[in-house]
């Protein structure tokens, strides 16, 4: 039984080791690799095919501009 390649020395050799001994490990370092590299490349991508950003949400509410209604009803 051999041990696991060290990566610094031998990193394709440990790529290859840990896509066969820990496949989930050496995915999930693959697809969050990918995050970070998709950043700048599919923005672009999603702008050429129509994909538009939304309108931003309001964050506060419109107060008119005239005077307030005086309410009348329902008082405690």
């Amino acid at each position: 039984m051999s041990s696991a390649p060290l990566f610094w020395s031998t990193p394709l050799k440990y790529c290859r080791w840990a896509a066969r001994e820990r496949p989930a490990l050496f995915r999930s370092v693959i697809v969050g690799a990918a995050g970070p590299l998709a950043m700048p490349i599919v923005p672009p991508i999603r702008h050429y095919f129509g994909d538009i950003d939304p309108a931003p949400v309001p964050v506060t509410y419109p107060v008119p501009n005239g005077p307030r209604k005086q309410l009348t009803g329902y008082d405690d």
